[in-house]
C-alpha cells in the first residue's frame, strides 16, 4: 500500500509538474477578480477526472482517441488564447480585459487540463494496466487529493502579494501568452503540425 502510495505521488508529479504554471496563471486572474477561484479549481478537477477515466478505459482495452489526434488538443488552449489576446487587444477599459479572462470559465480550465495532459493517457494507461484493481483505486485517490494540493500551491503562488507586484506589468498578457505558448507546445510537440504539412505538401 505505501509503495502503491509513493509510486502514484511520483507518478502524479512526473507529468502534472508544467500544471503548476498554467493554474498559477490562472489564480493571478482570479486574484483580481477576473476568474473566480472555484471555476479553476472545479475546471481543473473535471479536466483531470476525464484525463484518468480515459486512461482506465483504455487499461480495459478501449480506444476512445486515437493517439494521431490527441495532438489536435491543443487547439484548445491556442484558441482560448488568441481570443483572449483578441480581447486585450481591444479592450477600452479594464471590463473588457476582465471579460477576456474570464471567457475561459469553467470548461475553459477543464479544456485546458486535457489538452495539457493528454500525453498522461499514455502513461498512466500501463500502469492502470499492470496494476491489481485495489492498486489502481488507490492511485487514482492519491491522484486526485494530489490535484487539491496541486491548487493550493498555485494559488498561494497566484495570489501571493510578491507575485503580484512581479506581474503587475505584464499580468494582461500572461494569461493569453501561457495558453498559446501551451496550445503551440502541444500541437508541436504531438507531431500533429508536421503530418499536417506533409498531408498538405
Amino acid at each position: 500500500m505505501i509503495g502503491t502510495v509513493f509510486a502514484a505521488v511520483g507518478l502524479f508529479a512526473a507529468t502534472n509538474i508544467d500544471d503548476i504554471v498554467v493554474l498559477t496563471v490562472l489564480f493571478v486572474a482570479s486574484a483580481r477578480g477576473a476568474l473566480p477561484g472555484w471555476k479553476v479549481v472545479a475546471g481543473q478537477y473535471a479536466g483531470f477526472v476525464t484525463l484518468v477515466a480515459i486512461s482506465v478505459v483504455a487499461a480495459a482495452g478501449l480506444t476512445i482517441i486515437p493517439d494521431k489526434w490527441v495532438g489536435f488538443l491543443g487547439l484548445i488552449p491556442l484558441a482560448i488564447g488568441i481570443y483572449g489576446l483578441v480581447r486585450t487587444l481591444r479592450r477600452q477599459d479594464d471590463d473588457d480585459e476582465d471579460d477576456a479572462i474570464s471567457a475561459v470559465g469553467l470548461l475553459g480550465v477543464a479544456g485546458i487540463t486535457i489538452a495539457n495532459g493528454a500525453d498522461n493517457i499514455s502513461l498512466y494507461t500501463p500502469v492502470f494496466r499492470t496494476s491489481p484493481v485495489q492498486d489502481t483505486v488507490v492511485t487514482i485517490i492519491v491522484f486526485l487529493v494530489l490535484v487539491a494540493a496541486w491548487c493550493l500551491i498555485a494559488r498561494f503562488i497566484g495570489t501571493s502579494k510578491t507575485v503580484s507586484e512581479l506581474l503587475e506589468r505584464v499580468e494582461h498578457w500572461l494569461v493569453p501568452a501561457v495558453f498559446i505558448g501551451l496550445g503551440l507546445y502541444i500541437l508541436i510537440e504531438s507531431g500533429v503540425l508536421v503530418r499536417l504539412v506533409e498531408a498538405l505538401s
